[in-house]
């Protein structure tokens, strides 16, 4: 490809690139230094037969990134001042949003607390919408894997801080007052349970396998709000039990011992703030599961 025609190509998805290692890095000198060295990696690289030079591109930078985080140690250290500094000059919409809201401290300080690979896949997928197929071979792990991570990501960053983690009992004291309340049909107690923004998320399998059971309830892939949730477990959750997941309090669909369905739950000041229903057999084998 000629070079001035690849650099015109690189140009167009400057801005995404630098908005995702802003995500990752936190500061603008080292975002514009993984960019800046994502374009000499596409300089010498022959991608001829590359089809999506956007997901290549993503994939080289978020590569470059995970370097440099993993450079920094077992934990990010971004550069909060700086990062309030030096605002972005660049007008695409995508770049504007991540000012607007991502540079904040408060985020930055949550994905601090975050390992290296935790960060990337939670980064990528929620919030640019990476495939893991994609994100899997960055971090070098499977699909389900690099799901995980960002599923682990997401639950430290919806909790918003260590002190939501410190009191395990009461946690599972929640798990359990939702589980009775979904077993007797208590809409109101489950109303009391959820957070009024809690979001259900379910993966395809769980998706696809309510819709093939008459009697199970009508699950999308995200479900919002605190009423709509309850009416999805009201009445319904008689075959699950409280356990374990990654050490984390939740709730298991395990008839014979065998885990049928996950459902890993982030609670935020006592209250239920997002479930993620698991039923992939490839995911819930990443899981570790303790049943209680």
């Amino acid at each position: 490809m000629d070079e001035t025609v690849l650099a015109a190509d690189f140009e167009s998805h400057r801005p995404h690139l630098r908005a995702v290692t802003m995500r990752l890095l936190g500061s603008p000198a080292e975002a514009d230094d993984a960019v800046q060295e994502t374009w000499l990696r596409l300089a010498r690289s022959d991608v001829s037969e590359v089809e999506n030079l956007r997901a290549w591109l993503t994939t080289v930078a978020s590569r470059v990134a995970l370097s440099m985080l993993r450079t920094r140690g077992t934990r990010a250290e971004s550069d909060l001042d700086q990062a309030g500094a030096e605002p972005d000059t660049e007008p695409d919409p995508e770049t504007r949003a991540l000012q607007a809201d991502a540079l904040g401290a408060a985020l930055h300080v949550v994905l601090e607390r975050l390992d290296p690979a935790e960060r990337l896949a939670f980064v990528l997928h929620d919030l640019f919408a990476v495939p893991f197929a994609e994100i899997a071979t960055v971090v070098e792990r499977s699909p389900a894997a690099a799901r995980q991570l960002a599923s682990r990501g997401r639950r430290r960053v919806q909790g918003g801080s260590a002190d939501a983690e410190v009191d395990p009992a009461r946690r599972r004291e929640v798990v359990e007052a939702f589980l009775t309340a979904a077993r007797d049909g208590d809409f109101a107690g489950l109303i009391t349970i959820l957070d009024p923004d809690v979001e259900l998320r379910a993966d395809r399998v769980a998706v696809a396998a309510a819709k093939a059971n008459p009697g199970a309830p009508d699950v999308e892939e995200t479900v919002h709000g605190a009423e709509a949730v309850a009416r999805v477990f009201s009445g319904r959750a008689r075959m699950a039990q409280p356990a374990l997941l990654d050490g984390m309090p939740g709730v298991v669909y395990a008839p014979g011992g065998r885990v049928y369905s996950a459902f890993d739950i982030v609670i935020v000041d006592g209250r239920i703030a997002a479930i993620e229903m698991i039923a992939d057999p490839d995911v819930l084998a990443e899981l570790d599961v303790e049943q209680l």
